[in-house]
């Protein structure tokens, strides 16, 4: 467990590139435990890049990634791997073995990295079904359910470990607006009952400003991370005309008083 003064993630002085092209050469900030944090930006900003740094899946060039005091780029490739196990992802396609039923995929996880048995497995994947509005559809296969229902069995399989932190790739992406709202919804409900802190990378207007506590914007153009803070807030005083921009669309560039109080 992190101590209440302590961030559940620090990034400091990251330095993201594929050899000589620098993505984004200075990303900082830091994210409270307990809260949902947006990584937002434009296309080709590096947002699903600073994802990849944060669950190990990608070196940065420069700069450090901390879970509470631990340097995590600093741990051998053991030492992070078993770290990893903490973190729970949901990635854009849901990432489900379309030959297992929902509750084989979630078990998954369970078989490999727990000693329980059998029927403590099963029981387990019943419950974290539940959690996100999946009871009754244990039997079924990824084909046989909607696109929304994909992503929440992808997300009781990132939750199948009870992971510190959930990070999210794009959850929306494909997803009806009201699939998208009911997720949305469920990220809140995750975070407020059982305090799990939250990363979510995303482009859509709609989940930001429902979301999001923080976020961090990064400007592919400029290749800068050009804000930091709660959205609302961000749009209300924008500290530059392309996060102005960014968080105005379809507003005709205006503020929005249905989404700024």
């Amino acid at each position: 467990m992190m101590s209440a003064d302590v961030a559940a993630v620090s990034v400091e002085t990251l330095r993201m590139a594929y050899g000589d092209f620098v993505i984004q050469p200075d990303v900082n900030f830091s994210v409270r435990a307990g809260e949902v944090f947006v990584i937002m930006g434009d296309s080709g900003s590096g947002k699903s890049t600073l994802l990849r740094h944060l669950i190990g899946l990608q070196k940065p060039a420069a700069g450090y990634v901390f879970y509470g005091d631990i340097n995590f780029w600093e741990l051998s490739t053991d030492e992070r791997r078993r770290y990893s196990q903490r973190f729970g992802v949901l990635y854009q396609s849901g990432a489900l073995w379309s030959s297992m039923t929902l509750a084989e995929n979630v078990a998954l996880p369970l078989g490999e990295h727990t000693e329980f048995s059998e029927g403590q497995i099963r029981d387990l994947s019943s419950f974290k079904l539940s959690l996100v509005g999946l009871a009754g559809f244990e039997g079924f296969y990824p084909s046989e359910i909607s696109g929304g229902m994909r992503k929440r069995a992808g997300l009781a399989r990132a939750m199948a470990l009870d992971p510190e932190i959930l990070f999210f790739d794009e959850p929306s992406a494909g997803l009806d607006p009201i699939s998208s709202k009911r997720l949305d919804e469920l990220i809140l409900e995750l975070r407020d009952s059982l305090g799990t802190t939250i990363v979510v990378v995303t482009h859509e207007l709609a989940s930001i400003f429902a979301i999001a506590d923080n976020a961090v914007f990064l400007d592919g153009e400029a290749r800068a991370q050009t804000a930091l803070g709660n959205p609302k807030e961000l749009l209300a005083h924008p500290p530059n005309p392309k996060v102005r921009e960014f968080l105005s669309r379809g507003t005709n560039n205006r503020v929005d008083q249905e989404i700024v109080p």
